[in-house]
């Protein structure tokens, strides 16, 4: 039986059409089953409908779980994203962020607060306009936006005395390599005030004694060169801050700007999405961006991922493989958009596109399950007794217990092959299967209507066309205005050309057919008229797919609405 998951790159979803039949929620759980058998992990059977009273029964007969319900599979943004990325918080400064950055081989971090809110994005390119800002304007080379306490711990300062270290400031950075008299020139030609001033120097002992008679903000010696006593003692009773650089002059001025925050220099709008929308719409929104990283967002603003365009060009990870149908219109919503890797089907020819080959097996028999078992029969293998007895469920449901116009000698040698590995008598497993409930009488004429229901691209129109099994018609009279209504109001609401809903009398193998829509389409229909306007008596007919749909083909082709 169907085993546990796999991550998301190793897992291959077996799914059947849309308003999953018996046949179609069986051959999953089977064809699993079997890939599982020759050896092939990952594969888990899925569904992308609902279940109804017989898959119910059938399932609870056999002590299967309903297969995983998947809706949609469209790729979207948690597909691609890496969860608990790397960040620079609004604290950091520009050398905490490169050393990530250097660290981890990013071109960029997203920045967020204490709380992980997202606040806006740090790049290289954001940094590198920072440490190389325009050559008309000097005084930008020399800014510095941060905390004492910043500075002291990129350069890994010894600290002689500190004052205020955490309060954050607008600080110019200044080198004392000149002799004192053009020391004091230059400072009195700059507007800077000697409270904004970070003087950076070595053993020039009267620059030193100089700044400190000005009042700078923080005097830097580098080289871890030795202070004078009474520098010392100066620095502290003029409440300057003093400390020693283990690097040279140029090494600790480039640190003491690297220790600006990222607050001032990082991009406050990142290019945001959630984590539920479609790659599609991520690509039409970024085609004309230029970003080096993408965000994620939760609902209450917190970051839970990161992408890059890169990202969007790898192959999407979700596979599947589809059973008891080839056609898209019947197929798991977002199918085109993932990789479809096997088709195992009874049906006609639907032609999905595929980007890479794939198996495809198509076969005319009576049900999906027949070739299922058929497959484990061919490679010499048997399937353990409850999904023997899925697939003799399969198999009975969509050839009517052998009854249907479609059924062949490969389903009756199958069935009997079934049988005993199940120990379980095909008429009894029949009689469970079609006397589970009046499907008329105990769902809600909507739910009738998407069971077992599948939309056809033929030509230049669609149309729909559903199928129920009963035991008699007579809850059908009983329900019929209702009926016309909602196969009507579902018309319209997908915009088909005309809607039916085949009935069909288990007992007597005849059907009623239902239909709504382009008049001249029902009145070409040549078999007799029931009692109600609308239904139609269709003797002998039972198959939707070998009667049925072509029978309908040949009235739109007689009236010419089929092109």
């Amino acid at each position: 039986m169907p085993g546990e998951f796999h991550s998301i790159e190793d897992t291959i979803f077996v799914i059947g059409h849309k308003n999953p039949d018996t046949d179609s929620i069986c051959s999953a759980i089977g064809y699993a089953a079997y890939k599982q058998a020759t050896g092939e992990s990952g594969y888990v059977a899925a569904r992308c409908g609902n279940s109804n009273p017989r898959i119910d029964a059938v399932l609870k007969r056999f002590g299967v779980p309903l297969p995983v319900f998947i809706g949609d599979v469209t790729p979207r943004v948690r597909d691609i994203m890496k969860r608990k990325p790397h960040c620079a918080k609004l604290s950091d400064t520009c050398s905490e962020a490169l050393e990530a950055m250097d660290k981890y081989d990013f071109r960029a971090l997203p920045v967020v607060d204490e709380a992980d809110h997202l606040k806006g994005l740090i790049s290289i390119f954001h940094l590198g306009q920072y440490f190389t800002p325009q050559v008309r304007n000097p005084l930008e080379m020399r800014r510095v936006r941060s905390r004492v306490s910043d500075i002291i711990r990129a350069l890994k300062a010894m600290v002689i005395h500190s004052i205020d270290t955490e309060r954050e400031e607008e600080l110019f950075v200044r080198v004392g390599a000149m002799d004192i008299r053009s020391f004091d020139l230059f400072h009195d030609e700059k507007t800077i005030p000697a409270k904004s001033s970070i003087v950076v120097v070595g053993d020039r002992w009267d620059i030193q004694e100089k700044s400190i008679q000005l009042g700078v903000r923080l005097l830097v010696i580098t080289g871890n060169l030795k202070v004078e006593k009474d520098i010392i003692e100066r620095a502290i009773d003029k409440g300057i801050s003093l400390v020693v650089s283990p690097y040279d002059t140029a090494t600790t001025s480039w640190i003491i700007r690297s220790a600006t925050s990222i607050r001032h220099i990082a991009d406050p709008v990142a290019h945001s999405f959630r984590e539920s929308d479609t790659l599609s719409m991520v690509k039409r929104r970024i085609l004309e961006q230029v970003a080096p990283l993408y965000t994620v967002i939760g609902e209450d603003e917190r970051l839970i991922g990161v992408f890059s365009k890169s990202d969007l060009l790898r192959p999407v990870k979700t596979r599947i493989a589809l059973v008891d149908h080839n056609e898209m219109s019947q197929a798991v919503d977002g199918a085109r958009e993932v990789q479809i890797v096997e088709i195992i089907d009874h049906h006609r020819l639907g032609n999905p596109g595929t980007e890479q080959p794939v198996l495809f097996i198509n076969q005319p028999v009576g049900s999906t399950s027949t070739i299922v078992a058929d497959l484990f029969r061919r490679s010499g293998l048997t399937p353990d007794p409850a999904t023997a007895g899925l697939l003799m469920a399969g198999l009975i449901s969509d050839t009517l217990h052998l009854n249907s116009p479609t059924t062949t000698s490969t389903d009756r040698d199958h069935l009997s092959w079934l049988s005993e590995i199940a120990k379980t008598d095909p008429s009894e497993l029949a009689q469970l299967i079609f006397n589970s409930g009046s499907v008329l009488l105990e769902d809600d004429p909507e739910k009738i209507i998407l069971m077992d229901c599948k939309t056809y691209d033929h030509g230049n129109l669609r149309f729909s066309v559903s199928q129920i099994e009963e035991l008699g018609f007579d809850n059908l009279w009983k329900r019929y205005d209702i009926l016309m209504r909602t196969l009507e109001s579902y018309r319209r609401k997908n915009n088909l050309t005309f809607s039916g809903l085949l009935v069909t009398d288990i007992n007597h193998q005849d059907s009623l057919f239902l239909v709504t829509g382009d008049a001249s389409l029902v009145e070409s229909i040549s078999y007799p008229r029931a009692k109600e306007h609308g239904v139609f008596e269709m003797k002998g007919v039972v198959s939707r797919k070998k009667q049925l749909i072509p029978y309908l083909s040949s009235c739109m082709k007689s009236i010419g609405i089929l092109l």
